[in-house]
Formats: C-alpha cells, structure tokens, sequence
C-alpha cells in the first residue's frame, strides 16, 4: 500500500481558508479541505462555514448540537490533506512536507500518527484491548490463537496490510497465542538464546578456517562476512520481509508473510517474537552455507571464515533489533531506534536498515529526516 506525501500546515495557514471558496477545518493535528462537501453538508453550507479555519472536534462529538455518526468521520477522511505542525516546529513559517501520512515523533513530540494513532513511545507499551479492536476492525482477536484466524480470516491482500502494520500492543507485555498448541513454545524465544548458541558456533568455525589460513587472511574473509551480511540483512528486510506489494492475494501467500514478519509488525513489542527462533536459522543455515562457498569459491577456509563472519553479524543484528525496541541506549543508537521506530509506526515502505541505515542511503529507502518541535 503506497505511502502519500501529504504537506504540513501552520495554525495560522489553516485559518486562512475560511471562506466558500476554500474551506478546511481540523481536528487535533488532521487538516480537512470541505469546501466541495459544504453544499451536502446536512446542515446547510453556512453551518458548516462557520467553522471554516476552525477545529472541530468538539463540535462533532456535542450531543446538544448533534452527535456525528461514523459516516461523517468517513467523509472527512476522503478529505484529508494534510497536518497541523506547531508554529515553533516551522523555521521559515511554511509548511514542510513529510514523506507518509505524518511523521510519528516517538520522542516525546506532539505530534499523533493518524492511522497507528501513536504520538510518543510511551504509547508503544499501551496494552491493546483485544475486544474492542476485534469490534472496530474485524481482524484478529489478540484473547485467541493468531495462526488459524489468519488462515481462515479470507482477508483480501489490503485489508490485511493495512491492519497487520496497525500496531498492537499484547496486554502486560507478554506474547499473544501463535499456535495455541505443543508448537507455541517453539515460536518464542529470548533474546539472549541467539548469541548462546551461534557466537560459541561461530567461534568454532572460525578456529577451523585458521588451520587453511594465515591469521590476516582469516581475519579478512571474516570482515568480509560481517560486513557483507549487512547488505543481506538489508535485502532480507526489503524484499523478504517487506514483500508486500508482491504478495499473493491468498490465504497461503497471507499466512507466510504473517509468520515470517507479519506479526512483529502487528505485534512490535513482543520480546519473544523478536529475534529469529534458532529452529528457522537452522533451516537457513544450510542456504547460506552454499552461498558462502559459492562467493568464496577458491577457497574454503575463506568461505568457512567468511561464513563466520557472517553469522556474527546476524547476532548482532538481532540482538540490535532487541535492544533498538526494548532498551534505554547511547546517544547513537538512541537515534538509531528513533530511525527503526519510524519504520514501524511511520512509513514500513522505507527503513530497512536496522544495524545501520548504510544501505537505505545508498539504495534510496531512508526514512526523510522528522519534522521537529523542539
């Protein structure tokens, strides 16, 4: 589903369309243009002119006046062209523009995100009510196990973008049911399992491609491992993870996005469904074994070494992409999840990069830098 460009207004811009001719009208930081709705207005025109320029949040849910029904909130949705940005965010008094729907500020900003309705990320850890947003959107009730209410949800290929890259938050921090069954446990899974496993692995391969190499060679092809795993954790992300557009318009194609990385969108702040089960690395594993050896053809010290590297690599990846959503960081990396939480909650369609946004700025995928209000 491709994001809009939309552009950001001051109050006082808002303010200034305030006449037949050009009529808009907010609520909170959501900019409406209802000039060519003003003669449908049930109301009359002039009721609704009166508001011109104006919020009107209150005056929608003022039951003296006339309680709005759902219908009328559709209607200005149709017509949405943009948000209010605080003066003091606007350097120059003009609006700027931001690539989405509104930049998400995540920081403690004002601003409020119109479709994942976050505005700081404090609001990442509010508990979901799993009632309510079954009503409201008829998707996946979080009380019940996830897998076969995706499987026999018949959810068409939008519907089910839109609504898995809505954020949800499990109530108390803990994982809703997958499975619901004896498989459950195998698709949760700590973080401190991956490096447990793979760096004692990783170390062991790297002693058995010393035996064929000189000590600057196997710290060569080791360095070329890591550091071309980072282009593959960027490749994964955007045309793997990320293959929406492509998807298959069917249950199979749905089902297998979901369990690949479908749900850490949908449930971004689960701790156990964050980092790859060791069973999947396992299935992967052989794969990127004879990947390795076909990049590093001439020799298999090298490959094993490069293989090595490789895997550090996507220790620290995944162990990055934890902390990057559950931890208090340095001054580098707090702007580093500022960047992966945009992804989440701004624009999925952009910011791959997790370890680092290297190749988004060499592919052309960056997230655009935030509108600011400090």
């Amino acid at each position: 589903m491709p994001s809009r460009t939309l552009p950001t207004f001051t109050r006082a811009e808002v303010e200034s369309h305030n006449s037949a001719k050009s009529c808009y009208v907010t609520i909170k930081t959501k900019v409406y243009d209802v000039t060519d709705f003003a003669d449908d207005h049930p109301g009359g025109a002039d009721l609704l002119l009166e508001y011109a320029g104006k919020d009107v949040e209150e005056i929608l849910k003022d039951p003296t006046s006339h309680p709005h029904s759902e219908a009328a909130y559709e209607v200005l949705d149709e017509s949405l062209v943009g948000f209010v940005v605080p003066e003091k965010s606007s350097s120059n008094g003009s609006a700027d523009k931001v690539n989405g729907d509104v930049a998400p500020a995540l920081d403690g900003d004002s601003y409020t995100h119109p479709r994942t309705g976050m505005s700081c990320e404090e609001d990442l850890s509010k508990d979901t009510d799993p009632d309510s947003d079954y009503k409201k959107h008829k998707f996946l009730d979080l009380s019940r196990p996830l897998l076969p209410q995706v499987w026999f949800g018949g959810f068409s290929k939008e519907f089910y973008l839109d609504q898995v890259h809505r954020p949800r938050h499990y109530k108390g921090g803990k994982s809703a049911p997958l499975f619901g069954n004896f498989l459950e446990p195998l698709s949760l899974t700590p973080w401190w399992v991956v490096p447990t496993i793979w760096l004692p692995a990783s170390a062991y391969g790297v002693s058995i491609a010393a035996q064929g190499l000189s000590a600057p060679a196997t710290f060569g092809y080791w360095g070329f491992g890591l550091f071309f795993w980072t282009l593959i954790e960027y490749f994964m992300h955007r045309f793997l993870f990320h293959l929406d557009g492509y998807l298959p318009d069917n249950r199979v194609g749905i089902t297998l996005h979901f369990l690949l990385h479908g749900i850490h969108h949908y449930l971004p702040m689960d701790k156990y469904r964050l980092v790859m089960p060791p069973t999947l690395f396992v299935a992967l594993a052989a794969p990127f074994w004879k990947f390795a050896h076909s990049v590093i053809f001439w020799n298999w010290h090298g490959a094993v070494a490069a293989y090595c590297g490789g895997v550090v690599g996507y220790v620290l990846y995944d162990m990055t992409h934890y902390f990057l959503h559950h931890e208090n960081l340095p001054l580098w990396y707090k702007q580093l999840k500022k960047y992966h939480l945009q992804h989440h909650y701004f624009d999925y369609e952009l910011g791959f990069g997790v370890t680092s946004k290297f190749w988004d700025d060499i592919f052309g995928t960056a997230l655009p830098t935030m509108v600011k209000t400090t």
